[in-house]
């Protein structure tokens, strides 16, 4: 077990032993998509692309929220809360 109470020992696929680092790396790759999916909103919306502005409409908060809740999951893991 890791200080947090979670396993250390997990990570069979990923080689990942501590499931911390793949919540900071889950969070900062929602951050990342959220940012790309902006960008690819706004040229949408630019160029009148209507149907994939449609598609891409929620997607970058749909994907900052991601973020938002993996951090407050490490949060409470590292007690911070």
């Amino acid at each position: 077990m890791t200080r947090s109470g979670h396993r250390a020992d997990g990570g069979g696929n990923t080689r990942t032993a501590d499931e911390n680092d793949v919540l900071v790396w889950f969070t900062v790759q929602c951050l990342s998509n959220a940012l790309r999916l902006q960008t690819y909103l706004e040229d949408a919306c630019r160029s009148g692309d209507d149907e994939l502005a449609d598609l891409l409409g929620t997607a970058p908060h749909e994907s900052a929220e991601g973020a938002e809740i993996a951090t407050d999951l490490l949060r409470r893991r590292l007690g911070q809360d």
